[in-house]
């Protein structure tokens, strides 16, 4: 294997053609340059350079191995450069998944554009998945940085923390008669048509939605389920029933829906960060640090 303290010393003896000189430059004495030079030249079991009582010249194949060196010199400055800057978050890839909760707060797109700055060169890749497919994918470190809804045990080797806590709102057809009360109580909505969305478990929501209600005071007639808050709410403008969303979802919400806070209402929706203990990346701190900050954390 060739060694790269080397090469160098062979590329300035070469470009010297004086082994003083050249011991000069690199701050060495001159017969540790020369023994270096000749274990090289052992190695590779090529003579590199004709030698003179006053200068060294390179041989024909010292001359030809000399412009290969110089590229592979290159090339491993190039390569550390490179090490550094991953360690400081500044190049390759950073996996991160998401739950759709995190779009629709504007989490994901805030936490990107603070966390991109000066990180023109990190590639990232996103993808959107389910909380449990989240926790496997870091495990399996084909993920780097999870956002989810339901976080995974304490003790796990997945580290969590709280991000971001939105309350729910009712969303209600404006043709609705419940449209029309600035109040609107436990008893007003007792036996209406409800529209749900239902995801895979641990994110389910039917289960904590229709506990939620009965704790409050009325049973919902839940005749929809979705698979997303978008659709709910498609639901309701066409005046098939009423929802609950998170409150962020009021400005992206079809025409024809009027919303209403329940502060009796004590339900909402809880998004987590997670990433792997063992991953002490300075990037996957900045991208914590970037999470953490989103204005708006409840």
């Amino acid at each position: 294997m060739l060694d790269l303290r080397q090469l160098r010393y062979f590329v300035t003896v070469a470009e010297q053609e004086h082994v003083a000189r050249a011991a000069e430059r690199l701050n060495i004495s001159q017969s540790p340059l020369s023994r270096q030079i000749r274990q090289l030249e052992a190695t590779l079991g090529l003579s590199l350079f004709e030698r003179s009582k006053q200068r060294i010249h390179l041989t024909p194949q010292g001359r030809e191995f000399l412009a290969e060196a110089r590229i592979l010199l290159a090339r491993a400055e190039e390569l550390e450069q490179h090490g550094r800057r991953l360690a400081q978050g500044q190049g390759g890839s950073l996996a991160i998944g998401y739950v759709e909760g995190a779009v629709h707060a504007g989490l994901v797109a805030t936490t990107l554009r603070q966390f991109r700055q000066g990180r023109s060169e990190l590639q990232l890749r996103l993808r959107s998945l389910r909380s449990a497919e989240q926790v496997e994918a870091l495990r399996q470190r084909d993920l780097d940085i999870g956002i989810l809804y339901t976080p995974p045990p304490p003790e796990s080797d997945i580290a969590c923390k709280l991000i971001l806590t939105e309350p729910l709102i009712l969303a209600l057809p404006r043709a609705d008669p419940l449209a029309k009360l600035r109040k609107i109580t436990a008893a007003d909505l007792d036996g209406r048509i409800w529209i749900t969305v239902v995801r895979p478990s641990p994110d389910t929501v039917r289960n904590s939605f229709m506990a939620a209600c009965i704790k409050a005071g009325f049973t919902p007639n839940i005749a929809y389920e979705t698979a997303d808050p978008l659709t709910s709410l498609g639901l309701v403008s066409a005046g098939l029933g009423l929802a609950t969303v998170q409150s962020s979802l009021r400005h992206q919400a079809p025409a024809g829906i009027v919303f209403r806070d329940l502060p009796w209402f004590r339900r909402s929706i809880s998004l987590h960060l997670a990433w792997r203990r063992s991953d002490r990346r300075s990037v996957i701190t900045a991208f914590r640090d970037a999470a953490l900050a989103v204005p708006g954390r409840h």
